[in-house]
């Protein structure tokens, strides 16, 4: 179990020294990508801001839940990718704790314009996919 703890953490680690960067004034402007620093007092576009500090201690109480039942009633195999998005939402949680919102600071704009987000935010992606994939590959 150490192990994927040590994932978890991997990741926040790796999420907060990148964001550190940020807060220490790296920018950058591009054609299709800009680096700049946001505070986003919500979730996914910014939703669900309205809650304010209540946010934070859902999104505890979610990541608690979500780890109890990985670690309770879900087979060994999901365990690496779930305990990414723990470390991963940890590491959001922490920036509102210390910042007053997540600090994001990828943005698309090439095209279209999409949502400002994070490292943190691109490895929940990546292993939800990957929990979906392997929860069909299980299934068969």
């Amino acid at each position: 179990m150490a192990k994927y703890f040590g994932v978890a953490i991997f990741v926040i680690l790796i999420d907060q020294i990148i964001k550190y960067q940020f807060i220490a004034g790296f920018r950058f402007e591009g054609e299709c990508i800009s680096l700049p620093l946001v505070f986003n007092k919500g979730v996914a576009f910014s939703m669900f801001s309205f809650l304010e500090e209540y946010l934070k201690w859902i999104q505890i109480a979610m990541l608690g839940g979500m780890i109890f039942y990985v670690i309770k009633y879900i087979e060994k195999i999901f365990y690496f990718p779930a305990f990414i998005v723990f470390g991963a939402g940890i590491s959001n949680i922490a920036d509102r704790f210390l910042h007053g919102g997540v600090v994001d600071y990828v943005y698309w704009h090439c095209g279209f314009d999409f949502a400002i987000f994070n490292f943190a935010d691109v490895m929940i992606d990546i292993s939800v996919a990957w929990i979906l994939y392997l929860s069909y590959k299980t299934s068969k």
